[in-house]
Formats: structure tokens, sequence, C-alpha cells
């Protein structure tokens, strides 16, 4: 005889052996039988982490990770990460304790019906077959790409269960065909490609393992490329044009503007991705291949269901070998070039983009990046160089949440394989997440954290307090966040003249080991390029209503 969780552990070691949790009274007795069973456990101190570090880990590792809570305000804690992790379609296992199976205590909540408002699917076990219906869970999370909750009923938690004959895994999570071009779609999409001039394809997040035929379909049509924040660095290719949609440089959106036809592969065409509908040239042909049912984006003259891979390899086949030299008479001299920035902004403040300017000739080369969600966004992963496909996550942005990206930093740890993991954030942000320092203090070998301390929401200073808005709500005091970093352990350098920065140079040149936390005393006042987009584009929404209105 076994416990359900015993066997619940020895049905998931095999398949997610990385467990990221907090414990409580809903899930002490799995906890107990994953570490007797082997699993890498890694505690965090707020349960909201355990399903951000899990969320990160699948990011930059491509594996599965389990996160676990207590039932109730454990569980609650967690909602916010699991309902990012749903709007991002990011797979993990979210093992968490429930209600008895007799019914709902005073102070229980209806789970399930939580489960279902974030879109997470939800399996529970019982004691007959407590393994068979964890292995099913990890299977549809792989299989379907979503966060999948796995509830343990309290009073069977501790509960002996008969053996049980386990299914095979494999056939479990067995992805259904990846759909291909239906031949009609493919002919109409070649005939348009064989007709361009210009092509420029532009890839995602769902195109990371088609990058050899993305390239050699690029280089057949003579096409440029670009790919999302997400899909940064996939491509070894010399017309790549880099990030692309509102975090492009103004070279890089000016060569878009030129195609005459854009290829759109495994990428959501949101206001982001499109500028806000300005990146691409209102007369060119938009073509987007995706695995949704229809087109993202209204603007997409022709659309198709299909696997990124398999498209690019099909279209390898059918399109002609391009008798234009566009990409030869382009001038890339200043394709990823951005502005550096003064030292200091009007205010006395440092400006941020000299901060992002200097850190990145700073930062061990070899680095995975993190990133919170904030007005900052515009500045690390824009300045920063990363190691390839799968060294970027955003945990948060999904769910326009800020505070989760600060627990994703354990998670890419566990997944870095050496690499020296870097966090950018916000003040705000990481005060939300400032329990899990510790975590990270305690559990990653080389990281950098940055936080871009403007003692202010910044993004809503931007957004709203531009327009005329009271900003006292959106401003924080100033928190030395070095010194808290120095009293837990780890390296704490303030930042308020570039000459500070010296105490980063120092803690590379000792080994970059350890954490090394930059607080740097950045200008609410300076605004990223992406926000001046979104102020334009809100700008002439409100100008169209108000002409609807006369």
């Amino acid at each position: 005889m076994s416990s359900v969780s015993a066997a619940i552990a020895h049905a998931l070691k095999p398949v997610a052996p990385q467990i990221f949790g907090l414990m409580g009274n809903g899930n002490a007795h799995f906890l107990d039988a994953a570490i007797r069973a082997g699993f890498d456990y890694t505690a965090v101190r707020h349960e909201s982490a355990a399903v951000s570090a899990a969320d990160a880990y699948f990011r930059i590792s491509n594996q599965l990770a389990i996160a676990t809570t207590t039932y109730g305000a454990g569980y609650t804690n967690a909602v916010t990460a699991l309902a990012e992790a749903a709007a991002a379609r990011t797979p993990l296992l979210f093992v968490t304790g429930d209600a008895p199976s007799t019914g709902l205590r005073g102070w229980d909540v209806d789970q399930a019906a939580i489960d279902a408002g974030v879109r997470a699917p939800r399996y529970v076990v019982d004691r007959q077959t407590p393994g068979s219906t964890a292995l099913q869970a990890a299977a549809h999370a792989l299989r379907e790409q979503a966060p999948v909750v796995l509830a343990i009923p309290y009073d069977l938690a501790a509960a002996e269960c008969a053996g049980e004959e386990l299914p095979d895994f494999a056939s479990l999570a067995c992805l259904p065909p990846k759909p291909r071009l239906e031949p009609a779609a493919l002919q109409q999409i070649a005939t348009k490609l064989n007709a361009s001039k210009r092509t420029h394809i532009l890839y995602g997040r769902g195109a990371i393992d088609a990058a050899e035929q993305l390239k050699e379909l690029a280089q057949k049509l003579d096409a440029t490329t670009s790919g999302t924040l997400l899909a940064r660095d996939l491509l070894d290719y010399e017309f790549d044009l880099g990030i692309t949609g509102g975090f492009s440089t103004e070279s890089n959106a000016g060569i878009i503007a030129q195609a005459d036809t854009v290829l759109v592969l495994g990428a959501s065409l949101n206001q982001f991705t499109t500028r806000f509908g300005e990146l691409i040239n209102e007369s060119a042909t938009l073509i987007q291949i995706d695995l949704g049912p229809a087109a993202t984006n209204s603007r997409v003259d022709c659309f198709a269901t299909a696997d990124a891979q398999s498209a690019a390899r099909d279209l390898l086949d059918a399109v002609q070998l391009a008798e234009s030299s566009w990409c030869s008479g382009l001038d890339l001299s200043d394709l990823r070039s951005r502005p550096a920035g003064d030292e200091k902004a009007e205010d006395g403040l440092l400006d941020p983009r000299r901060v992002a300017s200097e850190l990145e000739k700073i930062l061990p080369a070899d680095r995975v990046l993190v990133q919170d969600g904030g007005h900052f966004i515009g500045w690390g992963p824009m300045y920063w160089s990363t190691t390839g496909a799968r060294s970027l996550a955003c945990v948060g942005t999904a769910y326009q949440s800020i505070g989760l990206g600060i627990a994703s930093m354990v998670g890419a740890g566990a997944a870095a394989e050496g690499r020296t993991v870097v966090l950018a954030a916000g003040d705000g942000g990481f005060l939300m997440g400032l329990a899990d320092l510790e975590s990270i203090i305690r559990t990653i070998d080389s990281g950098v954290i940055v936080i871009y301390n403007d003692s202010a929401y910044g993004a809503e200073v931007h957004q709203y307090g531009s327009i005329g808005l009271h900003e006292d709500p959106m401003l924080i005091p100033t928190v030395d966040f070095a010194g808290i970093a120095r009293s837990m352990g780890a390296t704490g350098v303030r930042v308020e003249e570039l000459a500070d920065l010296a105490g980063v140079r120092q803690w590379v040149a000792d080994g970059a080991r350890g954490v090394c936390l930059v607080d740097a005393r950045i200008s609410a006042r300076v605004r990223a390029p992406y926000m001046e987009e979104v102020l334009a584009a809100n700008k002439k929404a409100a100008a169209a209503l108000a002409l609807q209105s006369d």
C-alpha cells in the first residue's frame, strides 16, 4: 500500500522532476513524498513565486516543471501567476491542496470555479488512480501548451491507495500531427511570395523550432527577417533586423516599411508587434501562418493554419528563387544602434538608456535575461544581448502584471546551465516580489538584478501623469534596495553616478558568483520609445472618438 501523495510523486518523477513550492497543510504530504523520491525542490517565499518560477523554467529550458502550494490562501495567492501562464500558454503542472472530497469547509473557496475563470484545465485525484491522473494532467499540459492544475483533496493526501498500473506517458503526451498548409493555401501563399520584390519575414515564439527552415526560406526569397521580443536572436542571418515592432530601432522599422509582402510565422499581430499599425506599409500584402484558427489582426490579407516549421519547409519547396536583390542594397550599418543617452537627465538623475548601455559592456556575455513588467521594459532587453533562442523570458507581460517577473529569476536560474541570469525590474514590481529576493540569493549561482529605481510606477507616470492625472498615487518613496540586498548576503551596488558601476565591474572581475543587485537611481522623465507609440495611439483613438461624437 502507498499513500495518494506518494503515488503522485512516483508517477511524476520521470516526467517533471523540478519542483518550485511553498509548504502548507494542503501539500505537506505531497512535498514529503516528492523529496523522498528525489525531486529537485526549490522553496520560495510567496506562493505566486512557485508558479512564476515554474513558468520561467519552461520558457528557458523547454522542460515541464511543477509548482506547488497549499489550498485556500496558498492557492489564491498563486492565481495571478496562474492567469499569466494561461495567457502566455506556458505548460506547467500546478499541484495544489484542495477542499476535502466531502465538500467545502468554512474557510475553503471554490477553486474549481477559479481554475475555470483563469482558463486553467483541472484534474482532481482520487484514491483509486492518483498516479494515472497525475500523468494525464502532465500530459495535458504538454500536449495543449497550458498550465494544468492537479488538485489533491485534503482528506486524501495521506490516504492509502492500492497499486495501479500507470499508463504510458509518451502515448498520453503524444502531440497530434502538426497541421500543415493545405495545398490550396500553399499555392496561394507561394504565388504571392513569388510575385514579391521586397519580402520580409516576421517570426515569433511559435517559430523557435523552425530557425533552420526560416533562414533557408529567407535566403531563397532574398527576404529580410525580424523577430518578436520573445523570439529575439533566433536567426544567425546576415539580413536579420533584430527585434521587431514597438521595440525595434527606427532603422529596423524603416526597412520593414519598404516591404511589399510581409510573411508572419508563429507570431501574433498585436498592437506592440505592429507598432500600433504603423510597422507594415498599408499597400503591403500581409500573410499570417499560425496554429490558431483565424488571423489575429484585421489587416491580414491571407491567413492559413499551420505549424511554422512545416509551413516553412513546404514553402521552401514551393517558392521560386528570387530574382530581386533587395537585401544586398540595404544599408544595415546603423541597424541595431539605440540612443546611448546622456549621463544625467534634466532632473539630475541617471538616464536609464545610458545605464542600460553601460551595463551591456559590463555584464557577463553568457547570459539569460528575465524581465518583469513595467515601463523599464524599454531599456534592459532593448540594450542587452542574449545567447540565442530561449534566453529571454518576460513573465507577467501576457497578463499585463508587474511583480511576477521577480521570482521568474528563480526558475530561470534552475534552467540556466551555468549562464548568468540577469533580471530587469522596476522598484514598484520589485517591492511586490521582495519576499523572493531571499529565494534568488539562496539559489542563483550567478545573477544580476538591475532595478530601474525611479521612485514611481513609471508606466503610469508616462501614460497617465502625462495627460494631467494626479501623480501622487503613482509615486513610491525611494527605497535602498542595495542596502536590503547586502543585509541578505548579496552584493549591493547603489548607482547614482556612472562611476558607481565600478562596483559591478569588480563583481564580474571577481568571478561573477552569487547575486549582485544594481540599484540604479534613474530619472522618471525619460520616456521609452514604445511608450511614445502607446501615447500617440491613445491620442489618435481619442481624436477618432471625438470625431464620431461630433
